[in-house]
């Protein structure tokens, strides 16, 4: 599955931003759908997940009330929502793909979109 990763930007502490995850030429229908982040010197870091076999969520602690993710069926995409961005957000963000249930580390996935970089600053 090659997936495409986009929506980051740059935006004040408290501004919003949303990421998409497409999958050109594959169904993402039969895969858990994962959104991860890293900053330079650091591990990889897990985000979010949905499943698309039941459309149940999960978030890590830290976002849990500022990001939603969502699938959106028609246009084969899932989306991150974020709003009441911290500078501590910043990150270099990556949707990956797991067949069929979500999985909480790097190594649960199989496919990785190329990355959207993500910077919340004043």
């Amino acid at each position: 599955v090659q997936l495409q990763a986009s929506g980051g930007g740059l935006v004040q502490p408290g501004g919003s931003l949303r990421l998409s995850c497409t999958a050109p030429g594959f169904n993402l229908d039969y895969y858990g759908i994962g959104w991860f982040r890293q900053v330079p010197g650091k591990e990889r870091e897990w985000v979010s997940c949905i499943s698309s076999r039941d459309g149940t969520t999960y978030y890590e602690n830290s976002v849990k009330g500022r990001f939603t993710i969502s699938k959106d069926n028609a246009n084969n995409a899932v989306y991150l929502q974020m709003n009441n961005l911290k500078p501590e957000d910043t990150a270099v963000y990556y949707c990956a793909t797991r067949l069929r249930y979500c999985g909480a580390t790097p190594a649960d996935f199989d496919s990785w979109g190329q990355g959207t970089q993500v910077t919340v600053s004043s």
